[in-house]
C-alpha cells in the first residue's frame, strides 16, 4: 500500500515532467515552465528527506519580518 507521501512526491514530479514539456512545446513560456518545474521538483525533494519538517513562506517573513516566525 502506497503512503500520502509517495503519493505526493510521485505527484510533484510528474508535474514537474508536464511543466518541462509544456515549456519545450512553447518557448514564449519555457523559462516560467522551467521555473515551475524546478519549484515542484525542489518540493518533492523536501518530501523525500523530511516528509514532516516545515517551510517558511513569503507571509511568514512578511508577518514576521524580525524573523521570528
Amino acid at each position: 500500500m502506497a503512503k500520502h507521501t509517495d503519493i505526493a512526491i510521485n505527484l510533484l514530479r510528474n508535474a514537474a515532467t508536464f511543466f518541462r514539456d509544456l515549456g519545450s512545446q512553447n518557448s514564449d513560456i519555457q523559462d516560467q515552465m522551467n521555473v515551475n518545474a524546478r519549484t515542484y521538483d525542489a518540493v518533492a525533494d523536501r518530501m523525500e528527506q523530511d516528509p514532516h519538517g516545515e517551510m517558511a513562506l513569503q507571509s511568514d517573513v512578511l508577518d514576521h519580518p524580525e524573523g521570528n516566525a
